[in-house]
């Protein structure tokens, strides 16, 4: 069976692309994707209008998709995150409909349940063969897992893989199967492998971060879940990563065995893999290319779909085993709303990925934060989105302090009782406030640009335009 079409537009004609369609495209190339962007094009270049765009992440590399708002290529978008670019522009009003966020495991079930119905999913795969069959371990673009693509292959009505390095048939491993292939395309880049490391996926060198990074170890260390069979996961941010340099030597000290490290892996993971301090890796996305080596020659690095990563709607998924799970912030508010959508002046920079749902499933969940950036405090009364409720956060930790969520008392009595600098969060809020001043209230709009998506489905919140 070979699907080949022999180019992108005629694999387009072939699936039947009209005006008014939902088209999806995934992220594991992050930054260095070319794909959403050649596919937009083609379909410009067609003449096509009205088609919302399904993305499970919409990156700074994706902003001519700008442009193609403008000239009524793209009416919607619906995503779980949003670089800054763009996300300036859908804050600015460019938008007519509201862009639609999910979180990383809200998404897939909203596909699954039928509340997402793609028309083309198209399929950015670092290596295919002729009949569909796809990983991202293999080629010249190498990005690791394919985790995000799974639910749009298997539930798309048509699928169309488009990839720079063809193999023989049947490839294996197969991140994606030809069974939900409807055709393939080789082009001559499908993007640049590099743009999947960024700022975000580095650990920090600020001393201030690395603080941060250090009293959340010692979090851990205290909070009663650091045993034999820990489970744990870090967010994007350098903070947020760095806390795996403190958290080895602590784990080697006490002799603790890791079951499993969990999300979007980096090479400070594979270290702790290869280390022995985690027995196993499941991967839904890979940080940089040693992680992407690492899925590629180590049985115990496992790639896992979206669904398996972080469902709701699934009987189990992996997020719920999680122990701890290291998240940052934008603002915290004195609720323990987390706000990881906006900046402080109401601008889309960013959005939940999966801090929702690993917040929701973990054991322990811990924001890592300054006390205040660009001289603004993070923690306000009534974060400007919330993306995570204050329900599912247990911990928060800046540079002068922690904070615990009062519904946790027993976890603040083991911190305190470790000698750690705990307060009420009211109190780190003052700290921060008699170091900045007191911030102007931000004046927003009346017009929503963005409506937030828990992970069960319902709208926790909603985006308004910036003035």
């Amino acid at each position: 069976m070979n699907k080949r079409a022999e180019s992108l537009g005629a694999a387009m004609k072939k699936a039947g692309i009209q005006n008014g369609m939902t088209i999806s495209f995934h992220h594991h190339l992050r930054n260095g994707d070319y794909v959403m962007n050649m596919v937009l094009d083609e379909a410009a270049k067609m003449g096509i209008k009205d088609l919302t765009v399904q993305a499970s992440s919409v990156f700074d590399v994706h902003q001519p998709i700008i442009e193609h708002i403008r000239n009524g290529v793209v009416t919607g978008i619906e995503t779980n995150y949003m670089g800054a670019k763009v996300g300036k522009a859908i804050s600015e009003g460019i938008l007519d409909r509201p862009v639609r966020f999910r979180s990383h495991g809200g998404r897939p079930d909203a596909i699954e349940k039928g509340r997402v119905k793609i028309d083309i999913a198209f399929v950015a795969a670092p290596c295919a063969d002729a009949s569909g069959n796809a990983n991202g371990i293999y080629g010249p673009s190498a990005c690791g897992s394919l985790g995000y693509a799974c639910a749009d292959a298997k539930y798309a009505k048509t699928t169309i893989v488009v990839t720079d390095y063809l193999a023989e048939y049947p490839l294996s491993p197969a991140s994606i199967e030809e069974t939900d292939v409807d055709y393939v395309v080789v082009v001559d880049k499908i993007g640049d492998a590099a743009g999947i490391v960024s700022g975000t996926t580095q650990i920090t060198r600020d001393p201030v971060g690395l603080k941060i990074a250090e009293t959340a170890a010692r979090v851990i260390e205290h909070s009663g879940y650091l045993a034999d069979g820990f489970s744990f996961q870090t967010g994007a941010g350098g903070a947020s990563l760095a806390v795996t340099k403190y958290l080895k030597p602590i784990m080697k000290r006490k002799n603790v065995s890791g079951s499993f490290g969990l999300g979007g892996i980096t090479g400070y993971m594979v270290d702790m893999l290869r280390e022995g301090y985690f027995k196993k890796l499941m991967d839904v996305q890979c940080f940089d290319l040693k992680a992407v080596e690492s899925l590629k020659t180590n049985p115990d690095h496992i790639e896992v779909s979206a669904s398996r990563y972080a469902s709701p709607g699934v009987i189990s998924a992996c997020v719920d085993h999680l122990d701890a799970v290291i998240l940052g912030a934008t603002q915290i508010d004195t609720d323990f709303n987390v706000n990881v959508h906006t900046d402080s002046n109401g601008y889309i920079m960013g959005g939940s990925g999966g801090h929702s749902d690993t917040a929701a499933g973990a054991k322990l969940s811990i924001i890592v934060a300054p006390l205040f950036r660009a001289r603004l405090p993070i923690i306000v009364d009534r974060a400007l989105c919330v993306s995570t409720p204050g329900n599912t956060v247990d911990v928060l930790v800046t540079q002068r302090g922690i904070a615990v969520n009062p519904a946790r008392e027993a976890l603040r009595k083991r911190l305190t009782d470790a000698c750690l600098p705990v307060y009420d969060i009211g109190e780190l809020k003052e700290m921060a406030e008699k170091i900045t001043g007191k911030p102007d209230d931000i004046e927003l709009g009346e017009r929503i640009a963005a409506e937030v998506e828990y992970r069960d489905g319902s709208i926790i919140d909603k985006i308004r335009c910036v003035k």
